[in-house]
């Protein structure tokens, strides 16, 4: 990170920090749906166990290793403020707590995984497959929470290329051991969908060595010398990270199980129709990409500004992520309109499940339009460390106004399935309105403080 002089230098730090977060972020969903994709080759009891499976953990692992993010703000703060000294301890305090959330996960998963399952009175085989996929998928656990911590002090030193070239390593590493225990290969057993799960343990496993190898030998992360010191637990630097990443992790799932939450209602449904919103929510989730990276790209340019004092900088990069995140849906919401049959075409063969999921990218349309202003303020906030009120807002805009009025559209009026993207789309629409609001009166706030003390 260095200091800009003017909007076009902005414009090409932030493209820097931006691109190769967005890489990222499609090399990761690419992951996921490679699990997806090949356990469908193995069988449809494996690709709707690693569907069930996915469904579950996705949402328990970006809420959880949402709290992991508060070391990107932290960070960019104390470099934009000259306080580089005090990275290496904030770095491995959050190690530390990385370790311990993956033991609360297996504490708890130990306790309602099956019960869980089996009130969902699925298929015997589709129930174990999904079962085993989140076994294998726990040996990785730790190493996955340990390189959360890694890739957020990388990113908040603006090398977000480095964490690029980490996950598009992963990508082969995974398909490759896919291959192989998925369908039995080279000796090894098929475990069909399960062996998706261990496949991505040993995925987790090889990123979390790349980063060590990394962080310890090239520079500019060298210079810091993270694992030179032995630093004992500071539970004052604990409660720093967790103030500020509890309320970004619970935002992040309040967001996330929300759609799992849909996916689960949507069970009263026939299979097309569930077929159908599963590829439209699969395309908007790959769209939401592009808001997520600008967001995360906003976090380490506004923390970075607000931690060297300057205000003016800050409000400037706000506006330019969103404005960007804004021309980005307007051109995603044209390929929806006009592509949506080949779009459908490409997930299934069945005329019947193609015709059905266009009509629902259609109402993804309306999902991008409220990511592009929602989700790059969120970011935009939590670098001005400002996450109570992000927490709140996303518990009312989906738990409060979309999922209740989604059901209600959904199950008293002829919008049937349809409702629930209605519903979501209008809780989106009325966070991001909120959350704008919060912006404008943080960005006042912080004028105003700087102001004071000069």
């Amino acid at each position: 990170m260095y200091q800009t002089n003017s909007l076009r230098d902005k414009s090409l730090l932030f493209s820097k920090i931006v691109y190769p977060i967005l890489i990222t972020q499609l090399g990761l969903f690419a992951m996921n749906f490679l699990d997806v994709m090949m356990s469908g080759r193995a069988g449809s009891s494996d690709v709707a166990g690693v569907a069930i499976g996915s469904s579950l953990w996705v949402p328990i692992y970006t809420g959880l290793s949402g709290i992991l993010l508060a070391i990107t703000p932290i960070v960019a703060q104390l470099i934009g403020g000259k306080k580089g000294k005090e990275v290496p301890n904030t770095i491995v305090q959050g190690l530390y707590l990385s370790i311990i959330i993956p033991f609360i996960i297996f504490l708890v998963g130990a306790i309602v995984l099956k019960p869980i399952l089996h009130g969902m009175k699925l298929d015997p085989e589709v129930s174990r497959v999904a079962f085993h996929y989140l076994i294998g998928l726990s040996i990785g656990m730790i190493p996955l929470f340990m390189y959360s911590v890694l890739r957020s002090f990388m990113d908040a030193l603006g090398q977000t290329k480095m964490t690029m070239f980490i996950t598009l390593t992963s990508l082969p590493i995974n398909a490759i051991f896919n291959y192989i225990l998925i369908f039995g290969k080279f000796g090894f057993p098929r475990l069909g969908g399960v062996g998706a799960g261990y496949a991505s343990a040993i995925t987790y496993w090889c990123i979390f060595g790349i980063a060590i190898w990394m962080i310890a030998k090239r520079s500019p992360f060298v210079e810091y010398q993270i694992f030179r010191t032995f630093y004992k637990i500071s539970f004052a630097k604990w409660k720093e990270i967790l103030l500020i990443g509890v309320p970004i992790g619970f935002s992040i799932f309040f967001e996330t199980s929300i759609f799992s939450a849909v996916t689960l209602l949507m069970s009263n449904y026939d299979t097309i129709t569930i077929a159908a919103h599963q590829i439209a929510l699969n395309f908007a989730s790959f769209l939401y990409m592009i808001p997520l990276s600008i967001s995360m790209g906003l976090t380490i340019c506004v923390g970075y500004e607000i931690g060297a004092k300057r205000t003016g900088d800050a409000k400037q990069f706000s506006y330019m992520g969103i404005g960007l995140a804004i021309g980005f849906s307007i051109l995603t919401g044209i390929i929806l309109v006009l592509f949506n049959d080949s779009i459908a075409a490409m997930y299934s063969n069945d005329p019947e499940v193609i015709n059905l999921a266009k009509h629902f990218l259609i109402y993804a349309i309306f999902f991008q339009l409220s990511d592009a202003i929602g989700a790059p303020i969120q970011g935009a906030l939590r670098g001005y460390k400002d996450v109570n009120t992000t927490l709140v807002l996303s518990l009312i805009s989906f738990w409060v106004i979309g999922l209740p009025s989604g059901y209600v559209l959904a199950t008293f009026t002829n919008f049937a399935a349809f409702g629930y993207w209605i519903g979501l789309s209008s809780g989106l629409t009325a966070g991001a309105i909120l959350l704008f609001i919060r912006l404008r009166f943080i960005q006042r706030k912080y004028a105003t403080k700087l102001s004071k003390a000069v």
